[in-house]
Protein backbone atom coordinates (compact mmCIF):
# COMPACT_ATOMS: atom_id res chain seq x y z
CA UNK A 1 0.00 0.00 0.00
CA UNK A 2 1.17 3.51 -0.87
CA UNK A 3 0.02 6.34 1.37
CA UNK A 4 -0.38 9.92 0.16
CA UNK A 5 -0.25 12.63 2.83
CA UNK A 6 -1.75 16.03 2.03
CA UNK A 7 -3.65 18.95 3.51
CA UNK A 8 -5.56 21.88 2.05
CA UNK A 9 -3.17 24.21 3.89
CA UNK A 10 -0.79 23.71 0.95
CA UNK A 11 -3.17 25.81 -1.16
CA UNK A 12 -3.26 28.62 1.42
CA UNK A 13 0.42 29.44 0.99
CA UNK A 14 0.24 32.13 -1.66
CA UNK A 15 3.02 33.71 -3.70
CA UNK A 16 2.94 36.80 -5.93
CA UNK A 17 1.66 36.52 -9.51
CA UNK A 18 4.17 34.88 -11.90
CA UNK A 19 6.08 33.25 -9.03
CA UNK A 20 7.02 29.71 -10.14
CA UNK A 21 6.24 28.10 -6.76
CA UNK A 22 2.48 28.56 -6.98
CA UNK A 23 -0.75 26.97 -5.82
CA UNK A 24 -1.32 25.49 -9.28
CA UNK A 25 1.48 23.05 -8.53
CA UNK A 26 -0.78 21.30 -6.01
CA UNK A 27 -3.51 21.00 -8.64
CA UNK A 28 -0.97 19.50 -11.05
CA UNK A 29 0.13 16.94 -8.45
CA UNK A 30 -3.45 16.00 -7.58
CA UNK A 31 -4.13 15.49 -11.29
CA UNK A 32 -1.20 13.07 -11.39
CA UNK A 33 -2.80 10.88 -8.72
CA UNK A 34 -6.06 10.36 -10.61
CA UNK A 35 -6.41 6.69 -11.42
CA UNK A 36 -3.69 5.53 -9.03
CA UNK A 37 -4.56 3.19 -6.18
CA UNK A 38 -3.31 5.08 -3.15
CA UNK A 39 -4.62 5.57 0.37
CA UNK A 40 -5.08 9.16 1.43
CA UNK A 41 -4.07 10.52 4.83
CA UNK A 42 -4.37 14.05 6.22
CA UNK A 43 -1.05 15.70 7.02
CA UNK A 44 -1.08 16.82 10.67
CA UNK A 45 0.65 19.96 11.90
CA UNK A 46 4.26 19.41 12.85
CA UNK A 47 5.05 18.76 16.47
CA UNK A 48 7.18 21.53 17.95
CA UNK A 49 9.61 18.87 19.13
CA UNK A 50 10.13 17.74 15.53
CA UNK A 51 10.73 21.26 14.24
CA UNK A 52 13.29 21.73 17.01
CA UNK A 53 15.24 18.72 15.74
CA UNK A 54 16.62 21.02 13.02
CA UNK A 55 15.61 24.62 13.74
CA UNK A 56 16.18 26.57 16.99
CA UNK A 57 13.20 28.09 18.81
CA UNK A 58 14.18 31.73 18.03
CA UNK A 59 14.11 30.91 14.31
CA UNK A 60 10.62 29.42 14.60
CA UNK A 61 9.41 32.49 16.48
CA UNK A 62 10.99 34.82 13.94
CA UNK A 63 9.40 32.98 11.04
CA UNK A 64 5.99 32.95 12.68
CA UNK A 65 6.27 36.68 13.36
CA UNK A 66 7.18 37.33 9.72
CA UNK A 67 3.91 35.91 8.44
CA UNK A 68 1.67 38.80 7.31
CA UNK A 69 -1.96 39.19 8.29
CA UNK A 70 -2.76 40.13 4.70
CA UNK A 71 -0.96 40.29 1.38
CA UNK A 72 2.61 39.08 1.06
CA UNK A 73 5.82 39.35 3.06
CA UNK A 74 9.12 38.93 1.22
CA UNK A 75 11.51 36.81 3.29
CA UNK A 76 14.39 36.75 0.81
CA UNK A 77 14.67 37.55 -2.93
CA UNK A 78 12.84 34.32 -3.87
CA UNK A 79 10.86 33.41 -0.74
CA UNK A 80 7.50 34.83 0.28
CA UNK A 81 4.94 34.31 3.02
CA UNK A 82 1.21 34.99 3.07
CA UNK A 83 -1.42 34.38 5.74
CA UNK A 84 -1.37 30.60 6.14
CA UNK A 85 2.22 30.02 5.00
CA UNK A 86 3.47 28.94 8.42
CA UNK A 87 0.63 26.45 8.74
CA UNK A 88 1.29 25.10 5.24
CA UNK A 89 4.97 24.57 6.01
CA UNK A 90 4.08 22.99 9.36
CA UNK A 91 1.69 20.56 7.65
CA UNK A 92 4.39 19.66 5.14
CA UNK A 93 6.70 18.67 8.00
CA UNK A 94 3.89 16.99 9.92
CA UNK A 95 2.93 14.96 6.88
CA UNK A 96 6.52 13.87 6.32
CA UNK A 97 6.93 12.77 9.94
CA UNK A 98 3.56 10.99 9.94
CA UNK A 99 4.59 9.22 6.73
CA UNK A 100 7.83 8.09 8.40
CA UNK A 101 5.87 6.70 11.35
CA UNK A 102 3.45 4.87 9.06
CA UNK A 103 6.18 3.26 6.97
CA UNK A 104 8.35 2.32 9.95
CA UNK A 105 5.33 0.77 11.70
CA UNK A 106 4.60 -1.41 8.69
CA UNK A 107 1.26 0.27 7.97
CA UNK A 108 2.51 0.93 4.44
CA UNK A 109 5.55 0.10 2.37
CA UNK A 110 6.00 3.64 1.11
CA UNK A 111 4.44 7.09 1.11
CA UNK A 112 4.35 10.31 -0.89
CA UNK A 113 3.88 13.69 0.78
CA UNK A 114 2.41 16.64 -1.12
CA UNK A 115 4.68 19.09 0.67
CA UNK A 116 4.23 22.75 -0.15
CA UNK A 117 6.16 24.96 0.34
CA UNK A 118 9.18 22.80 -0.49
CA UNK A 119 11.92 22.44 2.09
CA UNK A 120 15.37 21.39 0.93
CA UNK A 121 16.85 24.92 0.73
CA UNK A 122 15.90 25.99 4.27
CA UNK A 123 19.01 26.09 6.44
CA UNK A 124 19.23 25.99 10.23
CA UNK A 125 18.27 29.65 10.70
CA UNK A 126 17.76 30.82 7.12
CA UNK A 127 14.66 30.46 4.95
CA UNK A 128 15.52 30.62 1.26
CA UNK A 129 14.78 29.28 -2.19
CA UNK A 130 10.98 29.12 -1.60
CA UNK A 131 11.59 27.04 1.57
CA UNK A 132 10.75 27.73 5.23
CA UNK A 133 11.45 24.45 7.08
CA UNK A 134 13.88 21.66 6.20
CA UNK A 135 11.07 19.16 5.70
CA UNK A 136 13.02 16.06 4.64
CA UNK A 137 15.91 16.70 7.04
CA UNK A 138 13.43 16.98 9.91
CA UNK A 139 11.73 13.76 8.79
CA UNK A 140 15.14 12.06 8.71
CA UNK A 141 15.92 13.22 12.25
CA UNK A 142 12.47 12.07 13.32
CA UNK A 143 13.11 8.63 11.82
CA UNK A 144 16.42 8.41 13.68
CA UNK A 145 14.50 8.48 16.95
CA UNK A 146 13.41 4.94 16.00
CA UNK A 147 16.02 3.45 13.64
CA UNK A 148 19.80 3.30 13.42
CA UNK A 149 20.48 4.70 9.93
CA UNK A 150 18.64 6.55 7.19
CA UNK A 151 19.50 7.75 3.71
CA UNK A 152 18.22 10.90 2.06
CA UNK A 153 18.36 11.04 -1.74
CA UNK A 154 17.67 14.39 -3.40
CA UNK A 155 17.16 14.38 -7.18
CA UNK A 156 15.86 17.95 -7.44
CA UNK A 157 17.76 19.90 -10.11
CA UNK A 158 18.87 22.45 -7.49
CA UNK A 159 21.26 21.44 -4.74
CA UNK A 160 19.63 20.77 -1.37
CA UNK A 161 21.88 23.16 0.52
CA UNK A 162 19.45 23.27 3.44
CA UNK A 163 19.31 19.51 3.87
CA UNK A 164 23.09 19.42 3.63
CA UNK A 165 23.37 22.09 6.33
CA UNK A 166 20.88 20.37 8.64
CA UNK A 167 22.46 16.90 8.26
CA UNK A 168 26.11 18.01 8.05
CA UNK A 169 26.92 16.78 11.57
CA UNK A 170 24.56 13.77 11.61
CA UNK A 171 26.65 10.56 11.37
CA UNK A 172 23.58 8.33 11.03
CA UNK A 173 22.24 9.98 7.87
CA UNK A 174 23.67 9.54 4.39
CA UNK A 175 22.78 12.48 2.15
CA UNK A 176 23.20 11.65 -1.54
CA UNK A 177 22.23 14.36 -3.98
CA UNK A 178 22.45 15.07 -7.69
CA UNK A 179 22.12 18.59 -9.04
CA UNK A 180 22.88 20.67 -12.09
CA UNK A 181 26.13 22.57 -11.67
CA UNK A 182 26.60 25.43 -12.18
CA UNK A 183 23.18 26.54 -10.97
CA UNK A 184 21.65 28.38 -8.02
CA UNK A 185 22.33 28.15 -5.05
CA UNK A 186 25.95 27.47 -6.03
CA UNK A 187 26.60 24.72 -3.46
CA UNK A 188 26.92 20.99 -4.03
CA UNK A 189 30.54 20.55 -5.01
CA UNK A 190 32.05 17.09 -4.61
CA UNK A 191 34.37 18.49 -1.93
CA UNK A 192 31.39 19.07 0.40
CA UNK A 193 31.49 15.77 2.29
CA UNK A 194 29.92 16.40 5.70
CA UNK A 195 31.48 16.19 9.15
CA UNK A 196 31.60 12.39 8.93
CA UNK A 197 32.10 11.89 5.19
CA UNK A 198 28.43 10.94 4.91
CA UNK A 199 27.45 13.47 2.22
CA UNK A 200 27.78 12.59 -1.46
CA UNK A 201 27.31 15.35 -4.01
CA UNK A 202 26.91 14.39 -7.65
CA UNK A 203 27.11 17.49 -9.89
CA UNK A 204 25.59 17.08 -13.36
CA UNK A 205 26.53 19.35 -16.28
CA UNK A 206 23.94 21.60 -17.95
CA UNK A 207 22.40 19.93 -20.98
CA UNK A 208 23.04 16.40 -19.75
CA UNK A 209 20.24 13.88 -20.15
CA UNK A 210 18.75 10.86 -18.46
CA UNK A 211 21.37 8.49 -19.81
CA UNK A 212 24.07 10.58 -18.15
CA UNK A 213 22.09 10.57 -14.90
CA UNK A 214 21.51 6.81 -14.97
CA UNK A 215 25.20 6.08 -15.48
CA UNK A 216 26.21 8.47 -12.70
CA UNK A 217 23.73 7.01 -10.19
CA UNK A 218 24.79 3.45 -11.06
CA UNK A 219 28.45 4.37 -10.61
CA UNK A 220 28.20 6.39 -7.38
CA UNK A 221 24.92 6.82 -5.56
CA UNK A 222 23.58 3.27 -5.72
CA UNK A 223 26.86 1.73 -4.45
CA UNK A 224 26.88 4.28 -1.62
CA UNK A 225 23.32 3.35 -0.67
CA UNK A 226 24.14 -0.36 -0.75
CA UNK A 227 27.17 0.16 1.50
CA UNK A 228 25.17 2.36 3.88
CA UNK A 229 22.36 -0.22 4.19
CA UNK A 230 19.77 2.25 5.56
CA UNK A 231 16.66 1.31 7.51
CA UNK A 232 14.66 3.89 5.55
CA UNK A 233 15.15 5.94 2.38
CA UNK A 234 13.76 9.46 2.25
CA UNK A 235 13.44 11.23 -1.09
CA UNK A 236 13.53 14.92 -1.87
CA UNK A 237 11.47 14.49 -5.00
CA UNK A 238 12.03 17.53 -7.17
CA UNK A 239 10.91 17.13 -10.77
CA UNK A 240 12.63 20.22 -12.17
CA UNK A 241 15.35 18.18 -13.89
CA UNK A 242 12.67 17.46 -16.49
CA UNK A 243 13.56 18.64 -19.98
CA UNK A 244 10.51 20.98 -20.05
CA UNK A 245 11.19 22.73 -16.74
CA UNK A 246 11.82 26.48 -17.09
CA UNK A 247 14.21 26.96 -14.16
CA UNK A 248 17.12 24.73 -15.18
CA UNK A 249 18.87 22.96 -18.04
CA UNK A 250 18.84 19.21 -17.51
CA UNK A 251 17.07 16.99 -20.01
CA UNK A 252 15.50 14.15 -18.04
CA UNK A 253 12.34 12.51 -19.37
CA UNK A 254 9.32 11.24 -17.45
CA UNK A 255 10.67 7.72 -17.99
CA UNK A 256 13.90 8.71 -16.22
CA UNK A 257 11.98 9.59 -13.06
CA UNK A 258 10.21 6.22 -13.21
CA UNK A 259 13.52 4.38 -13.65
CA UNK A 260 15.15 6.25 -10.78
CA UNK A 261 12.21 5.58 -8.48
CA UNK A 262 12.33 1.85 -9.31
CA UNK A 263 16.03 1.69 -8.51
CA UNK A 264 15.70 3.60 -5.24
CA UNK A 265 12.99 1.16 -4.15
CA UNK A 266 15.67 -1.55 -4.22
CA UNK A 267 17.16 -0.20 -0.99
CA UNK A 268 15.99 -0.31 2.66
CA UNK A 269 13.72 -3.25 1.79
CA UNK A 270 11.70 -0.76 -0.24
CA UNK A 271 10.75 1.34 2.79
CA UNK A 272 10.55 4.86 1.40
CA UNK A 273 9.07 8.26 2.18
CA UNK A 274 9.07 10.72 -0.72
CA UNK A 275 8.36 14.43 -0.31
CA UNK A 276 7.60 16.88 -3.10
CA UNK A 277 10.23 19.54 -3.75
CA UNK A 278 10.54 21.37 -7.09
CA UNK A 279 8.97 21.04 -10.52
CA UNK A 280 7.63 24.15 -12.23
CA UNK A 281 6.30 23.18 -15.65
CA UNK A 282 2.82 22.03 -14.68
CA UNK A 283 2.36 19.40 -17.42
CA UNK A 284 5.81 17.97 -16.77
CA UNK A 285 5.09 17.96 -13.04
CA UNK A 286 1.85 16.02 -13.54
CA UNK A 287 3.51 13.45 -15.78
CA UNK A 288 6.55 13.04 -13.54
CA UNK A 289 4.59 12.69 -10.30
CA UNK A 290 2.27 10.16 -11.97
CA UNK A 291 5.31 8.12 -12.99
CA UNK A 292 6.97 8.44 -9.58
CA UNK A 293 3.93 7.56 -7.48
CA UNK A 294 2.89 4.93 -9.99
CA UNK A 295 6.16 3.13 -9.33
CA UNK A 296 5.70 3.50 -5.58
CA UNK A 297 2.27 1.90 -5.94
CA UNK A 298 3.72 -0.90 -8.06
CA UNK A 299 6.51 -1.58 -5.57
CA UNK A 300 4.29 -1.43 -2.49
Amino acid sequence: MTLVFAHDAATHHLTPPSHPERVARVTAVEKALIGLTVTRRVSPPAAQSDLLLCHPAPYLARLKAAEPTEGFAQIDPDTWMSPGSYQAASRAVGGACAAVDAVLSGAAKNAFVIARPPGHHAETETPMGFCLFGTVAIAAKHALLSVAKVAVVDFDVHHGNGTQDLLWNEPRALFATSQQMPLWPGTGDRSERGAHGQILNLPLPPGSDGAHMRAAYEAEIFPALAAWNPDLVLISAGFDAHQDDPLANLNWSTADFAWLTHRLCDFAQGRMVSCLEGGYDLDALTASVAAHVGVLQERS
